[in-house]
Order: C-alpha cells, then structure tokens, then sequence
C-alpha cells in the first residue's frame, strides 16, 4: 500500500510517501510545500491544492493519512490552518484517494505508544521506523511522515484495517 501522510499548514505542509509491505515501510519521498507571507490566502491555497495534486500525480499513493486540527487559543491561525487542510483533502478526494483522518494523540499512541509524547520523541520514532540517518527537516515534514506511519499501523499488513478510523469522502 503507497501512503500519503499530510501535516496541514497555511505556511508549511508537510507531505510524506510511504510504500507498506507486511509491516515494514519503506520511503518514496518526503518535503515540505512553503507559501510566501507576502501572498494572499486564496493565492497560498491555489499552491498547496496544486502542489498537492503533482505530488499525487507524480508518485500515485492508494490512500491519504491527514493529521486532523489540533486548536490552540489562536482562533484565526486555527482557521486558517483548516483552510489549508481543506484544500488537502479536497486535493486528495479528487484524486480519487481514501483519505483517513487521525488525530495528534492517535499519531503519537500509534508511533512512541504514548499519546502525550512530546515532538522529540515522535521524530525520533520516525528516524528509526524508517531508517533515516536523520529527522526529516522542517518538523512539518516529519509530522506528516508520522501520519503516513500510523495509517500504516493502524490499517496493518495488506491493508486491512484493525482500528475503526475516521474516513473522509
């Protein structure tokens, strides 16, 4: 199974692919997709929907695992993070993808076996589940690397799904 992992952000998305066979992953790519503070909003979500798009185009993942909002006391970051997300999944569902959804502390359960993990340890689980000689830079993009893992985990060997999850369209 070839897994999209997302990290919804307005002004970094982190994305990650993943090929799972049996239990062991291995990595086709990973980054980041960066917007210019200088641009507006719609302009910003126009380069993530289309960059979305070209990363699914170019590597063709069966399924997408987006980490769902975690809302802080900013109420306009948190908006505008949605936005972003929104474009993501919308990218994904017309693409055709099966797009899973889990949350922060599902991410970290799934990954360190803790839920209140903090970022470290999550990194350092994804260096080590995936044999990086390093933690993929920005955190963003570990981060999505970490979703594309826990979908992983959580649908297990085959693709057959373990745990009752969140499905988008």
């Amino acid at each position: 199974m070839r897994i999209l992992g997302i990290d919804p952000g307005y002004a970094i998305l982190g994305y990650g692919i993943l090929d799972m066979k049996g239990n062991h992953f291995s990595v086709v790519t990973y980054g980041s997709l960066i917007t210019d503070a200088a641009m507006d909003m719609p302009s910003r979500l126009c380069v993530l929907h289309d960059g979305i798009s070209r990363i699914i185009d170019e590597y063709q993942p069966e399924e997408a695992s987006i980490e769902e909002l975690f809302f802080n006391n900013n109420a306009k970051t948190a908006i505008l993070v949605g936005e972003a997300r929104g474009v993501a999944v919308l990218a994904c569902a017309k693409k055709g993808l099966k797009i899973n959804e889990y949350t922060p502390l599902q991410i970290k359960q799934a990954l360190v076996g803790y839920g209140r993990a903090d970022k470290k340890q999550v990194q350092s689980m994804v260096k080590a589940i995936l044999h990086l000689e390093e933690v993929p830079k920005p955190d963003d993009t570990a981060d999505a690397l970490a979703a594309a893992i826990c979908h992983g985990h959580s649908a297990g060997p085959g693709g057959r799904r373990k745990l009752r999850i969140k499905e988008g369209i």
